[in-house]
């Protein structure tokens, strides 16, 4: 395959969708990223790619400035894939959403990790504060089209399962680690959330 290829099968770019990518935070984007309770951060180390999701209540990710935008790294599993990639190789690529909204916002740009504990403690939720806060440079900002969310119908609860159609997470972890793990239950796992979410 190549450019020249995928060019004949998918066309040109529309005007409109080469237009709107900006490089600063403008009134909407401001807005979006207010409310926007959920991201996904694409990372590399060069050779290999990583995609991570965060979340938090509404305005845990913060414009500091036009052109910058900060994001806490909350309690996880210390694998710290994402933050490891970025020390070598700090091209990012964020893309935000919002509950019941069908567009998405993507950033690309450029990451820096601080453990600055002034900066940390802005982020603080129930007395907790994260270990460090990564500090994301945009060079490409522009809206995405609801498309996906709605073929996914991933805001409609009526097309939900009615129930969990897979194992459990530790179920799931004690077959691809072939190890012990203290419960399989589902109930287990809702319990480590309630404990160690923050």
């Amino acid at each position: 395959m190549t450019p020249e290829k995928l060019r004949e099968i998918y066309g040109e770019t529309s005007p409109l969708a080469a237009a709107k990518v900006i490089t600063h935070f403008d009134a909407h984007c401001r807005q979006f990223i207010e409310h926007a309770t959920f991201l996904v951060l694409a990372t590399s180390d060069g050779s290999g790619l990583d995609v991570s999701p965060k979340g938090d209540p509404a305005g845990f990710v913060q414009v500091e400035s036009d052109t910058t935008v900060l994001i806490p790294d909350r309690p996880g599993n210390n694998r710290i894939d994402g933050l490891l990639n970025i020390l070598s190789h700090p091209k990012v690529g964020l893309l935000l959403m919002i509950p019941a909204v069908d567009e998405t916002l993507r950033i690309n740009g450029v990451a820096e990790i601080s453990d600055d504990p002034a900066l940390c403690d802005r982020f603080a939720i129930k007395g907790r504060r994260p270990k460090t806060v990564l500090r994301v440079t945009a060079e490409e900002i522009f809206t995405h089209c609801g498309k996906a969310p709605l073929r996914a119908g991933l805001w409609k609860p009526e097309t939900w399962p009615s129930a969990r159609p897979v194992p459990t997470l530790y179920e799931m972890v004690r077959d691809h680690a072939e190890m012990d793990v203290p419960s399989t239950d589902q109930t287990y796992t809702e319990q480590r959330y309630r404990d160690t979410l923050y």
